[in-house]
């Protein structure tokens, strides 16, 4: 086929092609055949229009298409011949049209020209008939006709004319013929006709083979299979393969799990064979726990099923295929129960709490044990846990009794928790529990029993009344008032006064309390008895026995007997004199009332006349010679004797001893002389003031001390986890009645413990103690001690009690309800058949007459009646007469549904003893409920070729009531077409079926309305009807039919997506589905699918894609309108696309020169520019234009050509670019118009020579310049670009000062930087001119110059130099100043000059240094030498001045020289002057205050240094963490410093209490006042007093572990005597 197809374009081509010129428009047009080779020759185009083919390729002939489309054809320049350039396919391009039109244009330049070529595409047959599907595929019922026809989907051919679809041929067969037809388009379609009926039976499908055949030459084809599928008539309903199913499920299955599948076949095939289930009639409730898959079959389970509560169902199916055939099946399901539910444990009666005294075996619970479950896993059996005084003993049936098997007591345990276990005999057995809550009541049964058998008190003497001396403790294990111990003292008498004026107790805590003041001297011990007792009914009690010791205190000082201290005598001791050293002169005796370590007595001399000569023993009192007595000891001597007790604090006594030394008694002289001296007077009354006073600081010290401890002690305390002990130095408050009222029976001490965890406070009762004790662990105990504690907190934690209480209400109530007695005659049952709905309170039967039971005792055996586990109670028993009534309304519906047997098991429990009763209630069924329908309308389609005969199942209706009171009849209403069959189905449910009697006709009626009356055999009978609605359906025997059969409809372009196009419309003369007309498009390209949609219903063409006129002018659509069966009609719609103004001009830059040189002549052709517009007409009409002020203009040449030209000369210097925005318009409405913006820059010429930004330049430098730094910048311009613009500077040759100019300066030839070549200086050269020269790279270049004056700026580099006087050698001048010069006389003149110029020559004049600085003044710019004051004789006669000589420069340079003055009228006068210049004192006495400010300076900081070491030596000690300022413990002294050598270079010493805290790095001292200056403690003397920083840095090293209590102290004392000295 390719190759014949090859063959026709050859021929084509060799018939010549055909050349048309257009007289008016010049154009040509080319006639040839579709898909010729690119590079064939179309036509001489250059010979048709008359053009000289040498000049083709000068003029740049070329083709271009209209617009931006695609260019098929080219030219040759060569040989001016039209060629293809691409595959032309006249289908793609141009569809289904008859003329194939494609327009391109050939253009040439200088001069213009423009030649419109068309090129008519002829249609070759390069495409075969194709069938929109590959198979056509038809469903005709075996029923169908002769002579019914089918229409067959067309063939299409994309060639047109001759080339398209010309016949079909039908593959030969036994049952169609072919019809083919031609459409008023001239489509040629075919249609299948039946010509031999169909039997599905012997043949159910016909493959056939469809072949379409086109015109060409050679012809080309097309095939397609058709497959006719022979449909069945629905003549058999379904049948169920079982008429019942039967099946099993466990209870508790799986949800979703398949619980069975019905089936049913139907022997028809099709939709007359496809069978559909569901259930029937089925309840709400069985709803909820299966589902029915309505095409499978499957039945399957949605909802949780328990066999406790429904042990079997029954499901109703229906089986329906297509057209409405029903069959019905029952489905049965047994649950199988499984032990899923464990036992349930009930209390029926509990007496709780138990007697401690209540004897084994008694009954103290009813227990019932019950389980949903059937066989072996309903069979239960109960146990008890181990070590539980209590046992199940089994009653009737599923009841037990709770009894004890030992004797309770309640001391040892309290409560039982009694844990039931009931395991049933399931497999796997379930087993549950229940734990009883026992509580054993008390008995008092305990009597107080004392912590411990005796108690010791230990009481001080002088003790404070009311204070607490022990606590005894007595415990009850009973509870509550039996367990609550009061205690009391026995009465006794103690030395003959009653027991009660020593002690008290209190009466709930037990704490003793001493009533009155112990004197150890007087009583030292006793004893009492303490009773302790209950509260219990009768009270028990028990006593202990209370020592009580009185512990000494040292109330009592020494008493001296020798010698006798009382009045004012004395006695005198005789020494002799030869007494040696050790020699006993005379005793002290003394005694002690107190005992113990308080009567120990130490003896001590307070003071003597000789300290050294006699000395006392310290535990005997002997007073003995410490040395040798001489002659120079004086005669008489005093002793003074201190006598102290061992007693905290100690008790003293002293006495005087008068001792004379003399061997003779005759010497004595009046004694009584030596008792009395002034001075020793005096200095005893200063020794108790300074007593008096230091004593009364010492104890203000130690309250203030106890004061500050006791402030930190009650600080708050934190919040710690747990119980914390006391800290040692806080003693919790005691509180006691003192008065002796008796109002307070004991004292409370509370410790508060706080925790983190809780937002309470604990609070813990502890009892009483002694003011200075407490116990050895510091941590306050938790006692109880009265109920009424209890009762307190039972109040506090008030749920707890509540709850508690209610706990106690519950077992009150399970009490009352007394225990359950059953009894079992084989199984004892009583039955009583009784009919349902009966009214509340109806009497069933006299149970007490029929068991037999005492109609009087039923009230006190608490009779009732209970239900098998925990379902509804059904009836009641009326204790007075014994009868059975009705407690519930009983539907026996609710209850069992469709079961025949309908029993409730009820029981009746007696107590006293327990019997159980089972009751069984059989409930008879009363027609109470009449039949009902599923629908309210059963609907029917008949057909009316339905054939008499014909039968159509009905639903059935249902009854909830069973037997006779069920459905029994169906009756139909009298009508002329349908008669009734009522049925029995092997389940025995009655059905009917709807028989049609006489054929319908569907013209005369089209519906039929019936009633179905279902009536039940109940007395009186109950009934219920249904409508039943036929609609008579009508046969197919019309094809659809269209409106019209050519739609012509217009178009805009670009309307929006969604606009409806055009409706189609077709009607069937049908109805129903028969008359149901689809449409859809036949046989529509790719292209148009994805612009135009159709509705299949509506017939609604809407666009879906964007149209395009200038894609497009117009569409042609095959429409197809098919009704339900397939009768098919054809029509087509032809879419005419209206043009709008929618293409904005387009403008093409077909040809520029660009740059355009600026000496280019007015009106030379710079451009071609060529506009288009796609669209048509007055849309399409385009004029040009530019914007003003440009150099342009556009000259209009052939069809849409213009040519850009220049109207003026141009200058690149002036403007360098244009942009020249042509703007082209089209005259729609509204017009639209575009715009292009064309960039020409105009090419340069070198015009212009370099030009100076100025015409004279000047520089100034300053002297001394770095060689090679930059003097100034010239710049010149040169407008014209690149090389012709680039500027190069250059020096012409010159001279300065006869030196050459390059000498001078150098230039940088590109950047025009001027460059000093020397350092210039201001003095030699002040100023010169250069002429720099400035050149362009042009072609020839073109230069100008300048003239760049240089000024050299003076610096100031010359200092001043003096004329007068010469500073020069060592020589100098001295003038001669009259004695008698007054105030602003000249005495003479500084004379300087400087070679600098300006500023920095100005000079001015100083005095730096003068003999008499206020005598002379200088003029400070005259240099001028003047008094400032009259001369006076006391002036010095020689004056030296000193005279500074500045200039003004910066930084300024100075030159100084001397002036020597002498004062005098006469100059034989003048010494010699030289010497003026030396001051040899002067020097010396300098040097010497330097040397002692050095060694003050010196000395004065070494000793700040050594203050602040010694300061930081103690500062770097380490400090104990106090948390504040913690003050010594009072029982610390701190120890007395003295000086003991005589030196006397210490006024007193000094104590220190130090306070350290942590939150310093510093310590502060208390200075306190100083103890007794002659007292040391024995074993901390001070042999020597430090009094270096060595020593003191010594001491506190060495000594600081001897003596770590004492270092600091001593370190302090130390450094304070240092200060104090300095």
């Amino acid at each position: 086929m390719e190759n014949k197809g090859a063959l026709s374009v050859v021929l084509y081509f060799c018939l010549g092609v055909f050349v048309m010129a257009d007289t008016v428009y010049g154009d040509v047009s080319y006639s040839f055949p579709e898909e010729m080779k690119r590079g064939s020759v179309i036509g001489n185009i250059a010979k048709d229009l008359g053009l000289d083919v040498n000049r083709l390729s000068a003029r740049k002939a070329r083709i271009d298409s209209e617009g931006n489309r695609k260019k098929y054809c080219d030219i040759n320049v060569n040989t001016g011949e039209l060629t293809v350039a691409e595959r032309i396919d006249r289908e793609g391009l141009c569809g289904k049209k008859t003329s194939c039109i494609i327009k391109q244009e050939l253009v040439l330049e200088n001069p213009l020209e423009l030649h419109r070529i068309s090129l008519n595409i002829q249609d070759i047959n390069d495409n075969s008939p194709v069938f929109t599907n590959e198979i056509i595929r038809l469903e005709i019922t075996e029923s169908a006709v002769k002579g019914a026809s089918f229409p067959l989907d067309p063939a299409h051919d994309a060639d047109i004319g001759e080339n398209a679809v010309q016949s079909y041929v039908l593959q030969r067969n036994d049952h169609f013929i072919l019809d083919v037809s031609t459409n008023p388009y001239g489509l040629k379609y075919s249609e299948l006709v039946l010509d031999k009926e169909l039997d599905r039976e012997l043949e159910q499908e016909v493959n056939l083979i469809l072949t379409a055949v086109d015109g060409g030459t050679p012809p080309r084809s097309g095939t397609v299979a058709i497959h006719v599928t022979v449909l069945d008539a629905n003549d058999n309903a379904p049948v169920f393969s079982q008429s019942v199913y039967e099946v099993s499920l466990p209870e508790n299955s799986p949800l979703n799990i398949a619980v069975a599948t019905v089936s049913a076949t139907d022997a028809d095939e099709g939709v007359n064979g496809e069978v559909l289930y569901a259930f029937d009639h089925i309840s709400e409730t069985n709803k909820e726990f299966f589902k029915l898959d309505s095409k499978s079959g499957e039945i399957s389970l949605i909802g949780s099923i328990d066999f406790e509560e429904e042990t079997s169902f029954e499901l109703q199916i229906q089986a329906k295929d297509g057209p409405g055939l029903t069959t019905y099946s029952k489905v049965i399901i047994d649950v199988i129960d499984v032990n899923d539910n464990a036992p349930g444990i009930l209390i029926k009666s509990l007496n709780s709490p138990v007697p401690e005294n209540t004897s084994p075996g008694t009954e103290v619970g009813i227990i019932n044990v019950q389980d949903r479950d059937s066989g072996n896993n309903g069979q239960v059996h109960c146990s008890l846990q181990q070590n539980v005084p209590f046992k199940l003993v089994p009653s009737i049936k599923n009841y037990y009794s709770l009894v004890t098997t030992a004797e309770l007591d309640r001391e040892l345990i309290s409560d039982y928790n009694v844990t039931i276990t009931a395991t049933d005999e399931g497999s796997p057995p379930l087993s549950s529990s229940k734990t009883i809550h026992l509580s054993v009541a008390d008995v008092n049964d305990n009597p107080p029993v004392f912590e411990e058998q005796i108690y010791s008190a230990h009481v001080k003497e002088n003790n404070k009344p009311g204070s607490s001396v022990c606590t005894v403790a007595a415990t009850d294990p009973d509870w509550r008032q039996n367990g609550t111990v009061v205690y009391s003292l026995l009465p006794s008498d103690v030395g003959g006064a009653p027991v009660s004026s020593f002690l008290s107790i209190n009466g709930d805590t037990g704490v003793l309390h001493a009533v009155r003041s112990f004197d150890y001297e007087q009583l030292k011990s006793f004893k009492v008895l303490v009773l302790a007792r209950d509260n219990g009914s009768p009270p028990l009690s028990s006593n202990v026995t209370v020592s009580v010791f009185i512990s000494d205190e040292n109330d009592n000082a020494p008493q001296i007997l020798y010698p006798s201290p009382e009045g004012s005598s004395f006695m005198t001791e005789m020494v002799p004199k030869a007494a040696q050293s050790g020699s006993l002169v005379s005793k002290v005796i003394a005694v002690d009332a107190d005992s113990g370590q308080n009567a120990w007595l130490s003896y001590h001399i307070a003071k003597a006349t000789d300290p050294g000569l006699f000395t006392i023993g310290e535990h005997s009192g002997e007073i003995r010679t410490q040395r040798d007595i001489s002659e120079s000891d004086s005669t008489k001597q005093n002793l003074i004797v201190s006598v102290r007790d061992n007693g905290q604090p100690s008790l003293s006594a002293s006495c005087t001893l008068y001792l004379f030394i003399s061997d003779n008694l005759a010497e004595v002289p009046e004694l009584k002389d030596m008792s009395y001296d002034e001075s020793s007077s005096k200095l005893t009354f200063y020794l108790i003031i300074a007593l008096v006073s230091v004593s009364t600081f010492f104890l203000t010290f130690i309250i203030i001390i106890l004061a500050v401890r006791f402030c930190h002690r009650r600080k708050p305390r934190l919040l710690f986890d747990g119980a914390v002990a006391i800290p040692s130095a806080y003693l919790p408050p005691n509180y006691a009645e003192v008065e002796g009222a008796g109002t307070l029976r004991s004292a409370y001490n509370c410790d508060t413990y706080l925790t983190t965890g809780s937002r309470t406070s604990d609070f813990k009762f502890v009892t009483s103690y002694s003011d200075g004790t407490l116990p050895a662990d510091l941590t306050l105990r938790k006692t109880q001690t009265s109920f009424d504690d209890l009762e307190g907190l039972c109040t506090s934690n008030g749920s707890q009690c509540i709850m508690e209480n209610k706990g106690a209400l519950s077992v009150v109530l399970y009490f009352c309800l007394g225990a359950f007695v059953m009894a079992d005659t084989v199984f004892g049952d009583l039955s009583y058949s009784i009919p349902e709905e009966m009214k509340r309170g109806s009497v069933i039967g006299n149970i007490a007459k029929d068991l037999g039971l005492d109609v009087n005792r039923l009230s006190a055996r608490k009779a009732r009646t209970d239900s098998e586990g925990n379902r509804k109670k059904y009836c009641d028993i009326n204790v007075n007469t014994g009868e059975l009534t009705v407690a519930e309304r009983i539907d026996r519906e609710g209850l069992c549904g469709k079961k025949t047997s309908c029993i409730i098991k009820q029981e009746l429990v007696l107590e006293n003893p327990l019997e159980l009763h089972r009751i069984s209630l059989n409930i008879q069924d009363i027609n109470d409920n009449s039949p009902v329908f599923t629908n309210e309308i059963i609907r029917f389609e008949i057909r009316e070729s339905a054939d008499k005969g014909a039968s159509f199942p009905l639903n059935p209706a249902h009854d909830a009531d069973i037997g006779e009171n069920a459905v029994q009849s169906y009756v139909l209403q009298r009508n002329d077409h349908f008669v009734l069959n009522i049925k029995t189905n092997a389940n025995g449910l009655k059905y009917s079926e709807l028989v049609l009697d006489k054929e319908l006709d569907r013209e005369l009626e089209q519906e039929v309305s019936l009633i179905l009356t279902a009536v039940d055999g109940g007395t009186p009978p109950r009934s219920g009807t249904v409508a039943i609605h036929v609609t008579v359906l009508d046969a197919n025997d019309n094809a659809p039919v269209f409106s019209q059969s050519v739609y012509k409809v217009s178009l805009p372009e670009n309307s929006p997506l969604g606009t409806v196009v055009f409706t189609v419309s077709a009607t069937d003369a049908d109805e129903g589905v028969n008359g149901e007309v689809l449409y859809a498009f036949d046989h529509i390209s790719e292209t148009n699918k994805e612009i135009f949609t159709l509705d299949p219903k509506s017939g609604e063409i809407s666009l879906i894609g964007s149209i395009d006129f200038e894609e497009e002018t117009s569409f042609e659509l095959q429409i197809q309108a098919k009704d339900g069966p397939g009768l098919v009609t054809y029509s087509e719609v032809i879419i005419e696309l209206t043009d709008i103004n929618d293409n904005t001009p387009v403008i093409h830059l077909k040809s520029l020169n660009n740059p355009v040189p600026e000496n280019t002549f007015p009106g030379t052709e710079v451009g071609i520019i060529n506009v288009q517009d796609r669209d048509s007409g007055n849309n399409g009409q385009v004029h040009c234009s530019l914007q003003q002020n440009v150099p342009f203009k556009l000259v209009p040449s052939i069809k849409n050509y213009y040519s850009l030209v220049t109207t003026a000369e141009l200058d690149r210097e002036l403007i360098s670019d244009y942009n020249v925005t042509i703007t082209a318009t089209d005259e729609g409405s509204p017009p639209l118009s575009s715009s292009k913006t064309i960039h020409l820059s105009v090419a340069d010429v070198n015009d212009n020579p370099p030009v100076f930004e100025e015409q004279i330049y000047s520089a100034h430098v300053k002297e001394n310049n770095k060689p090679g730094s930059s003097v100034c910048t010239v710049a010149a311009t040169d407008p014209d670009w690149r090389q012709n613009g680039t500027v190069v500077y250059s020096l012409l040759p010159s001279d300065v000062g006869g030196a050459p100019v390059s000498s001078f300066l150098s230039i940088n030839g590109d950047t025009g930087v001027l460059h000093a070549v020397r350092s210039f200086d201001y003095e030699q050269l002040k100023s010169f001119k250069v002429l720099v020269l400035a050149r362009d790279n042009g072609s020839p270049p073109l230069s100008s110059n300048v003239t760049v004056s240089v000024f050299i700026s003076d610096e100031n580099d010359n200092s001043p130099q003096i004329l007068y006087p010469s500073p020069e050698g060592s020589s100098f001048m001295t003038e001669m100043v009259p004695k008698a010069a007054q105030s602003g006389s000249l005495i003479s003149k500084v004379i300087a000059v400087d070679a600098d110029s300006g500023q920095n020559a100005w000079l001015s004049y100083h005095i730096v240094k003068a003999t008499d600085p206020g005598l002379f003044t200088i003029g400070e710019h005259s240099g001028e030498i003047r008094t400032q004051r009259d001369i006076s004789e006391s002036d010095s006669t020689k004056q030296n001045l000193i005279v500074s000589v500045r200039d003004n420069g910066q930084p300024s340079l100075s030159a100084s020289c001397t002036l020597y003055l002498f004062i005098s009228d006469n100059l034989a006068e003048v010494p010699e002057l030289k010497d003026m210049s030396y001051d040899e004192s002067s020097s010396k006495l300098t040097f010497y205050l330097i040397i002692a400010l050095v060694s003050v300076s010196t000395f004065f900081l070494t000793f700040i240094i050594i203050i602040l070491a010694v300061r930081f030596c103690h500062r770097r000690k380490p400090r104990l963490l106090f948390d504040g300022a913690v003050a010594i413990p009072s029982a610390y002294l701190p120890p007395n410093y003295a000086e003991v050598e005589g030196a006397g270079t210490l006024r007193s010493a000094y104590n220190y209490d130090t306070y350290l805290t942590t939150g310093s790095r510093t310590s502060d001292f208390k200075f306190v006042t100083s103890y007794s200056d002659g007292t040391l403690p024995a074993d901390l003397t001070l042999m020597r007093a430090q009094t270096s920083v060595d020593d003191l840095e010594g001491l506190c090293t060495t000594n600081a572990s001897q003596f770590p209590d004492v270092t600091l102290s001593v370190a302090v004392y130390l450094q304070s005597t240092v200060v104090g000295t300095h």
